[in-house]
């Protein structure tokens, strides 16, 4: 049985035991304003009622699977002019959204392609498992931007890759390519971009063939165990460190700075 919902930002479909999820912001790479963090959180809602949904690919339109935060529809851009409890909701939209993904009943395939940038790691990271394209290009540029990294991605990237790493990916801004993220353990496998749904989707059959309570109970089995592990995590207080730093004199001249050399760059 087939089904669609119509959102703004995002397309979802499901057909029988197979649902799509695809960022559908391609004329900005499928940055994430909070129109979109609401809709990811509806979506994972709405695959919740398909009983017989198994597994979910979740995808970008376009040149890239996500270009992170849409800068010009932040959801706490509003910032000093909203009441606090204002700011505080705006401030955890994207924790929701990405809790929200990784809870889904279905298990949730990333066919990553193009850029992952920032926020576009967590929602990698929130999946199940996780297929990536060649021309794929990882990079977490908040710091740069003058802003810690939120949406729950410290604690992801600490269960993930560990402290170290995550300290380093975070604290550098530096790029990571699809064959490192394959060697620290951040994806399952690297492939041809011209083959990357059709591997997804062939690895979608092979789940969807296997007997689906015991699947279902392992999805939930290690999601509980990495819970375990990242107890005492703080990422429900991502909202409140975001916005801490948002009206900083020197957060805005490094987002400012970061601005003025992305612009650089598309002109060069």
């Amino acid at each position: 049985m087939s089904d669609t919902r119509n959102f703004e930002a995002i397309m979802v479909g499901v057909e029988g035991a197979l649902g799509r999820h695809t960022l559908n912001r391609p004329e900005r790479l499928n940055a994430v304003g909070a129109t979109m963090l609401k809709e990811l959180a509806e979506a994972a809602r709405w695959f919740d009622e398909h009983r017989e949904l198994r597994v979910v690919i979740v995808s970008g339109a376009g040149r890239a699977f996500c270009a992170g935060a849409d800068l010009k529809d932040s959801p706490v851009a509003s910032g000093e002019r909203a009441s606090w409890l204002a700011r505080r909701e705006a401030g955890q939209l994207g924790l929701r959204a990405a809790d929200a993904l990784e809870n889904m009943h279905a298990v949730t395939i990333a066919a990553v392609h193009g850029y992952a940038v920032g926020g576009g790691v967590v929602l990698t990271a929130v999946c199940d498992l996780r297929i990536v394209a060649e021309d794929a290009s990882f990079f977490i540029p908040e710091i740069e931007l003058g802003i810690p990294l939120a949406w729950g991605g410290i604690p992801r990237l600490v269960r993930e890759i560990g402290p170290a790493l995550t300290k380093e990916l975070v604290m550098t801004c530096r790029r990571f390519d699809p064959s490192e993220a394959k060697a620290i353990g951040f994806i399952n496998r690297v492939v041809p971009a011209a083959r990357l749904i059709a591997e997804a989707e062939a690895l979608a059959a092979q789940l969807i063939a296997m007997p689906s309570v015991p699947v279902a109970i392992t999805k939930e089995h290690v999601n509980t165990v990495a819970r375990a592990m990242g107890a005492g995590s703080t990422a429900f207080g991502d909202g409140e460190a975001l916005l801490s730093t948002i009206g900083e004199e020197e957060s805005r001249a490094a987002a400012r700075r970061y601005r003025e050399k992305a612009l650089g760059k598309n002109k060069s």
